[in-house]
């Protein structure tokens, strides 16, 4: 009880002993203590301090507790008055940092991350903490962090985090390209699909940025940028970047076909790939097909639209809905 007001169960003991009595000496209190006599007599100086107990000026030598009533609703007013100002010094406080972080200094604005373990610990964590969105410039030739395969990922996407992602052509080549990014459209993510990418870059939720920095001599590094003019510029440059891209649907279940003799997946692969920019060769690699397999395809979805050129295709599969206009 007496804990509150720093007195520790010796004490409590002590003064609830001398409630109890009336009035003690120090040794009879010694005894229903079980403590020494000097130890005890220390414990009452101690209560006395506090105004929990006094010398009797009746009866010399013995001691005599203070009013409960008036000793401890004293303590108790001035420790209410302790923690209101307490209070009030942790609400400047709290007020002073919020201050701080709507001001931050230029030299917090960024980050600067060194070695490949703790880009790609960064990588994560950015990817982590997002709650709304995600959005990312994915190059052919990551440095420290591969374009699309993390878990990451995939825990935010089910947490309900939307993913805008543009990857450059060299991307569909990579051995992997076409079943990470097919992966990708399954949860749900916006890909699409450009010649080159500017910088690889990931803004999440528009708060915070993480660009690597590549040197042909220096071990990987990257710069995180947080809330600011900067962040704006690159958030600016994502979008910019998502406009001028190809939207990527690889034969997604939510297109409609035209009735039985329509284009299938496959088919719709292929299109979606070949408007992307890749050759009949890098096609049939990717999607592990023949080339005249693949070539027989085209030339089948090319009878479908009654279109002679492969330019003509590419408008009517738009028109169409084979493929994702935006």
């Amino acid at each position: 009880m007496l804990a509150v007001i720093g007195l520790d169960e010796t004490h409590e003991s002590a003064y609830r002993a001398l409630v109890s009595v009336g009035a003690a000496d120090v040794s009879d209190l010694a005894r229903r203590l079980t403590l020494g006599e000097h130890a005890t007599e220390r414990t009452l100086r101690q209560l006395e301090r506090h105004g929990l107990a006094a010398q009797s000026t009746a009866r010399p030598g013995r001691w005599v507790a203070a009013p409960p009533g008036v000793a401890l609703g004293a303590l108790l007013t001035q420790r209410r008055h302790e923690l209101e100002k307490a209070e009030l010094a942790a609400a400047l406080l709290a007020e002073e940092y919020r201050a701080a972080a709507a001001e931050p200094a230029v030299h917090d604005l960024v980050e600067v991350v060194i070695g490949a373990a703790a880009v790609t610990q960064r990588f994560l964590q950015l990817q982590l903490g997002a709650t709304e969105e995600v959005c990312a410039l994915v190059t052919g030739a990551p440095v420290a962090v591969s374009g699309m395969e993390n878990d990451a990922e995939e825990q935010a996407t089910d947490r309900g985090v939307h993913y805008r992602v543009v990857v450059e052509r060299t991307v569909l080549d990579q051995p992997h390209g076409i079943t990470e990014l097919t992966a990708a459209l399954g949860r749900d993510e916006e890909v699409r699909v450009v010649d080159r990418v500017p910088t690889k870059l990931v803004v999440a939720d528009r708060t915070l940025a993480m660009v690597p920095l590549t040197s042909p001599i220096t071990e990987p590094a990257a710069l995180v940028v947080h809330a600011s003019g900067l962040l704006e510029l690159l958030s600016g440059l994502f979008e910019s970047v998502w406009q001028d891209a190809l939207p990527l649907r690889l034969g997604t279940p939510d297109i409609i076909e035209d009735g039985p003799s329509g284009p299938d997946s496959t088919d719709l692969q292929v299109l979606s790939l070949l408007l992307a920019g890749l050759t009949d060769a890098s096609v049939a690699k990717q999607l592990d097909l023949g080339l005249r397999t693949v070539q027989r395809r085209v030339k089948r979805l090319m009878e479908l639209a009654g279109v002679t050129t492969r330019l003509q295709l590419g408008w009517h599969a738009y028109e169409r809905g084979w493929v994702a206009r935006n």
